[in-house]
């Protein structure tokens, strides 16, 4: 079924002489909504980037306190930890990304009601994220820095590894 089919559930002329400034204003609070949604997930990244950026000083901690092989294995888990919370911020991004993409769905068919359809003219004006020349969602970037980091706990897992052979 069509968005619009779903979304627009009465006619101009069963709703009466105030359905063009009601439709504005729902407009505008719906908009704002998907605002405070970017607003939430960028939050939500600067969480976890200080959580791991924290996890991976204490990594670095561990590594070079520990003279002896054993007081390295407290490395481990702390490690693990930080893969799990890149697991889970992955997952958020992609959640939100999601969210996103379908509060731009419904804002373009409202839009369809509007005198303008500023929104969905900037999109395709940038070539709807199709074309990294002229526009590359951020949502694509923002995926990719959880993976950085858990490469990152991925290299010092093996590091500390090989490292702890060639001291046995």
């Amino acid at each position: 079924m069509p968005l619009d089919d779903n979304l627009f559930k009465v006619s101009p002329s069963e709703y009466g002489e105030t359905y063009q400034a009601h439709l504005l204003e729902q407009y505008k609070l719906f908009v704002e909504s998907a605002d405070r949604i970017s607003q939430r997930r960028q939050q939500a990244n600067n969480f976890f980037l200080t959580l791991n950026t924290a996890l991976l000083a204490v990594l670095g901690n561990i590594l070079s306190r520990s003279a002896q092989l054993s007081a390295v294995w407290w490395f481990f888990p702390v490690a693990a930890v930080g893969l799990v919370l890149c697991y889970v911020w992955y997952r958020l991004v992609l959640s939100y990304k999601r969210l996103n993409a379908g509060k731009f769905e419904v804002i373009h068919a409202i839009e369809k009601k509007l005198p303008v359809a500023l929104f969905d003219s900037e999109w395709r004006q940038i070539g709807k994220g199709k074309d990294p020349k002229k526009y590359k969602p951020f949502s694509e970037i923002e995926t990719w820095i959880p993976w950085v980091f858990m490469a990152l706990y991925g290299v010092l897992i093996v590091t500390v590894v090989i490292q702890g052979w060639c001291l046995e």
